[in-house]
């Protein structure tokens, strides 16, 4: 009757799983996707409770416990701003728990284990191993707890490729012999500097799809830990975290224009070559919040662009009362979602989504780049390579060939910003130095309620 009781659970939290991920597809229906995959994880945690080999409940206690106690600051108080590296730690704890269940199982059976299950395992915690340290490297770069740029020295791929065949010869000589306890643990330890060296050579413009990446191995080393050890819900919501992180990371490389190969080995962030072209010599027009609350008050086609600015400075709010201005002016408001403004896909619409702005008004970039041409005044609040021209125009440039919002065909663009200082790519925004661009300057919030003061004057 346990184990049916288990079963069943299990496999109302894989289909809760399932329509929670299906759900998350539309930003209207994503907190309900959340909330069902909440329950789906209440039911696997029920499911795993009731199993028939759990002997003594005291030690589980106190992890559901210390669980509670960590989880609960951690998706409460954690700002949106810091959510990139909040999700890297999470991945980090999910991938620990994998390889210490595989390193408990191996410790328990050793050379007992038969091949096809030792091959779930020798997988399971080689992936989680190097998920582990990788995770923590990218929470760090995130954090600018470690230098965002690149950090690289000479061969260091080399290095990288000498490493992982190493381990996976390791790897393939446990499936033979199983009873190779030094291996294992050899194994363990060089996917420990994997994880380390994998991730210090890429820049933190990168990150969140190196997060999205190792949240792909992450699950693979969970669905590897259920077939190693018999549990149905661990392969099946393992499967699924695996696969729709590798599609995550391939669909944000697709909206950069970059290959996985690039993002890994390219070490986008480095100094820019000096072939590059440099603002030398050009000179950028400022405004005051006077005249550009003018210009959006007196606007009929206002396209705001949101970016990682306005996270940091938690202006949604702002953004949304200076729009409901201009709307009761006559002026329309649209919003441009580019697919990796911010820290991670879907930032700005879970920011906006936080105002209350309809969901009908963010369009992405396909939907919203022919509108630029016809738009009054484009509002860019903190984004910066998202929308700069050299994408297009400049091949030596570390970001030619990246998809952007199409802010320089405005009929003029007002852009806040705290100073001139580069984005994430380290280089400078032709869209700054253009003659239709006027730069406000300061923070973005303090900016906005600036703006709206005035507009309200009017």
């Amino acid at each position: 009757m346990r184990e049916v009781l288990t079963q069943a659970t299990y496999l109302a939290a894989s289909v809760l799983f399932i329509l929670g991920l299906k759900s998350l597809t539309r930003p209207d229906s994503a907190r309900r996707g959340m909330q069902q995959a909440a329950v789906g994880m209440l039911l696997a945690i029920i499911g795993t409770l009731l199993h028939r080999e759990i002997v003594d409940y005291r030690w589980i206690a106190g992890g559901l416990a210390l669980g509670t106690l960590l989880g609960y600051p951690l998706g409460v108080y954690v700002p949106m701003t810091a959510m990139p590296q909040r999700i890297a730690i999470s991945h980090m704890f999910g991938a620990m728990a994998a390889t210490l269940v595989g390193v408990a199982e191996y410790y328990t059976h050793g050379a007992e284990i038969p091949g096809p299950k030792m091959a779930a395992l020798g997988f399971e915690v080689l992936f989680g191993s190097l998920t582990v340290t990788g995770s923590f490297m990218a929470f760090g770069k995130l954090q600018e707890l470690i230098r965002g740029r690149p950090i690289t020295f000479p061969g260091q791929n080399v290095f990288n490729l000498a490493l992982f065949t190493v381990a996976a010869g390791c790897f393939a000589w446990l499936i033979g012999h199983p009873g190779a306890t030094a291996v294992f643990y050899a194994m363990i330890a060089i996917a420990l500097v994997i994880g380390v060296s994998m991730v210090l050579p890429i820049g933190g413009a990168d990150m969140p799809v190196v997060v999205s990446l190792l949240n792909s191995y992450a699950g693979l080393a969970s669905s590897a830990t259920g077939f190693a050890i018999g549990n149905n819900v661990l392969i099946i919501c393992g499967a699924l975290d695996g696969g729709s992180g590798f599609l995550l990371s391939i669909l944000m490389c697709k909206a950069m224009n970059r290959s996985f190969r690039n993002v890994l080995f390219g070490a986008f962030g480095s100094p820019v070559a000096a072939t590059a072209r440099t603002a030398e010599g050009l000179t950028v027009k400022s405004v005051s919040p006077e005249d550009a609350a003018l210009q959006l008050a007196y606007a009929r086609s206002v396209i705001i662009v949101p970016g990682y600015g306005m996270a940091v400075a938690q202006a949604q709010q702002a953004v949304r009362e200076l729009a409901d201005q201009i709307e009761r002016r006559g002026g329309e408001v649209k919003y441009a979602i580019h697919p990796v403004a911010g820290r991670m896909p879907g930032h700005m619409n879970v920011l906006l989504a936080e105002a209350n702005i309809p969901y009908e008004k963010l369009l992405d970039m396909e939907e919203v780049n022919p509108q630029f041409a016809s738009a009054d005044v484009a509002l860019v609040i903190g984004a910066n390579d998202v929308v700069n021209p050299a994408a297009r125009s400049d091949r030596s440039s570390p970001i030619y060939g990246m998809p952007i919002l199409n802010v320089d065909q405005a009929r003029a663009a007002i852009v806040l910003k705290r100073s001139m200082n580069p984005g994430f790519a380290g280089i400078e925004n032709e869209l700054f130095y253009d003659a239709k661009t006027a730069m406000l300057f300061g923070d973005a919030k303090g900016s906005l309620v600036k703006l709206l003061t005035e507009i309200k004057a009017l």
